[in-house]
């Protein structure tokens, strides 16, 4: 069958539901072609999809960054083959590229990333296109002040996700009546039947009690599909969601809502094709996005002076410096929006919303919509900062994560790290974040030691690409550096050297201050040791490192962490491969703390001055 349609507005139910099973078809022969993937989960969405992409969705596909255009973000990642199959059917993409699924080298990959360029954010750990779109949706209320509508399509597996309800109140109370999700609910998960199965009525109470707006409807009646969206483009000052029932595999007998047949091509896709009536090629126009200007940006009061610290002066704790840079940035940079997770009293994070407070976004005690939040404004290229308690961070991690996949330039800033937080106690201590942030694809892990660096490092951020992580401490901090000294990403800053140097003492952040002492102790024994102050864990300095490794031979690297995977990996993942690996001592937290003063913990811990003198002294006796 060949159709053309050359505007939406002609297209006919009829016609519709001619595309809904176009989508259909192509979504089984895809998944045929690639021998896996989610053809049962595409097709219960197809007639959803057909007519948001016939009648309501505003997008020039041959400019994906047209200001003005919807952003449709499939949180059901796995239902890729119904997206592909939506592109093909605007004409994105081909035929041929189409059945590329999944294979080596293609776009069209198992569940969908940004190497498409019609796709915001990387989806496929459910309960996250949610989140993910409230930022979207945020950044066209308040930031961008542009008409677009934000649709999200939801599969009923993620609704058990508590991600997708810190989504649903945050939508609720910004009212934000640009955003509409579409939940997919076909009863069958992975392995059986959903939480509520078709029980429409479950999700709607639910939803609603967040203040969203919602409709039930038969997810394969095309008249009440474009109803309901036409509701949701109408309704104001609360958000829609549109609860569909549906029926998974809808149209093939072989699997229409049969358990077992998740995850699977059809075992027989010729049968199938020929049930849904055959091969189709229609093709429709989708509408066109309403011709605005983009936001201004780039602008700010280029006057505006940044934080300076005497040297040598009162102590400031690096949050504190964090703080007053970050409200500095808001005033130079008009781009710059920061999130917080109910803690910008402690994080010091609020000072940006006494002068920016439209630029202020307050997340809560959520840090997955936080995270999420800030991918979602950084999709409308806002730089986004978030900062939370870099304990809580770990909550977020799968954020972070797909946030990579994504390819999302956002900077997160994890405050009071560390046993050296003192007697508020281990659940508060942030002692495997430093692991974490190094461990996601293509991070920068910063960690000053002073305020003037601090200063630096997180104005250097904003220029970052992809997630860029500071770890700050909530003490305060003697001032070494100057307003001056800069502190490149990659670097590291040596602060003590002689050519007699017998040991290297490395830290980050308070260590470093504990390896200055360290280093003085050792000076009444005859013992020369060079300091590294090793701000940038990731990209890491290798070639100071390696410098000091031929010059002293011995290391002792101290840090405020959990030995897995934090300062001393980083240093030395510098060696081997033809670099010696010196003699080395790791100190790091290795027990569980307790509830003390900051000083009793690093001395409990090991990682203070008199720690690292004593194992200095002994590599120097090996």
């Amino acid at each position: 069958m060949k159709d053309t349609i050359t505007h939406a507005s002609a297209m006919s139910d009829t016609d519709i539901v001619e595309l809904g099973q176009q989508l259909r078809v192509d979504s089984v022969r895809a998944a045929a072609a690639a021998g896996s993937g989610h053809p049962t989960s595409s097709m219960s969405a197809a007639d959803l999809m057909a007519v948001l992409l016939a009648r309501h969705l505003h997008y020039d596909f041959d400019r994906p960054d047209h200001p003005g255009n919807d952003h449709l973000i499939l949180s059901k990642g796995h239902a890729s083959p119904l997206l592909y199959s939506a592109y093909k059917a605007a004409g994105a993409i081909s035929d041929e590229e189409l059945l590329t699924f999944r294979k080596l080298g293609s776009r069209m990959e198992g569940h969908p990333t940004p190497r498409l360029p019609w796709v915001d954010v990387a989806t496929g750990s459910l309960g996250q296109g949610l989140p993910v779109g409230v930022g979207v949706a945020l950044a066209g209320s308040r930031l961008d002040h542009l008409p677009y509508r934000t649709w999200v399509i939801c599969g009923d597996s993620e609704m058990a996700e508590g991600s997708v309800w810190e989504a649903f109140e945050h939508a609720g109370i910004e009212g934000l009546d640009h955003l509409t999700v579409i939940i997919d609910v076909n009863r069958l998960g992975q392995r059986g039947p959903t939480r509520h199965g078709w029980d429409l009525d479950a999700y709607a109470r639910r939803i609603r009690a967040f203040g969203w707006h919602t409709v039930e409807i038969d997810g394969h009646d095309i008249a009440a599909i474009d109803e309901a969206m036409t509701t949701a483009a109408t309704t104001r000052g609360a958000p829609t969601a549109i609860i569909a029932r549906t029926r998974k595999g809808r149209g093939a007998s072989e699997v229409e809502d049969r358990e077992g047949k998740h995850g699977k091509p059809l075992s027989d896709p010729d049968a199938a094709i020929r049930e849904l009536g055959g091969v189709r090629d229609l093709r429709v126009h989708v509408q066109s996005p309403p011709d605005v200007e983009p936001p201004a940006r780039g602008g700010g009061d280029p006057h505006t002076a940044l934080p300076r610290y005497e040297t040598g002066g009162d102590p400031v704790a690096t949050r504190t410096a964090f703080g007053e840079t970050l409200a500095a940035l808001g005033s130079l940079h008009d781009d710059v929006v920061v999130l917080d997770g109910e803690v910008g009293d402690s994080t010091k994070a609020q000072l940006f919303s006494a002068d920016h407070p439209e630029r202020y976004i307050e997340c809560y005690i959520a840090e997955q919509q936080m995270i999420a939040t800030a991918v979602g404004v950084g999709v409308r290229g806002w730089t986004a900062y978030a900062s939370t308690f870099a304990a809580f961070l770990t909550r977020a991690h799968d954020f972070l994560r797909m946030a990579a996949i994504s390819r999302s330039a956002i900077n997160v800033v994890g405050t009071h790290a560390g046993v050296s937080i003192g007697e508020d106690g281990p659940s508060q201590m942030a002692l495997e974040d430093l692991a974490m942030m190094r461990a996601i694809h293509a991070t920068t892990v910063l960690y000053p030691c002073d305020a003037n660096q601090t200063v630096q490092l997180v104005t250097a951020m904003a220029d970052q690409p992809g997630i860029t992580y500071l770890r700050a401490t909530r003490g305060d901090s003697p001032v070494i550096y100057g307003p001056g000294d800069a502190f490149p990403v990659g670097g590291s800053k040596v602060l003590r050297s002689h050519p007699d140097d017998q040991v290297t003492l490395i830290g980050a952040g308070v260590t470093v201050h504990e390896a200055l002492a360290a280093a003085d102790q050792l000076v009444a024994d005859g013992i020369r040791a060079r300091v590294i102050d090793l701000y940038s864990v990731k990209p890491v300095d290798t070639q100071t490192l390696r410098t000091a490794a031929a010059d002293t031979g011995r290391f002792v690297i101290a840090e405020d962490h959990h030995p897995e995977g934090g300062l001393a990996d980083a240093v030395m993942g510098s060696f081997g491969n033809g670099h010696p690996t010196p003699l080395h001592t790791r100190l790091a937290v290795h027990t569980m703390p307790g509830s003390a003063t900051p000083a009793e913990q690093l001395d409990a811990a090991g990682i203070d001055a008199s720690a690292i003198a004593a194992a200095a002294r002994k590599l120097v006796a090996t």
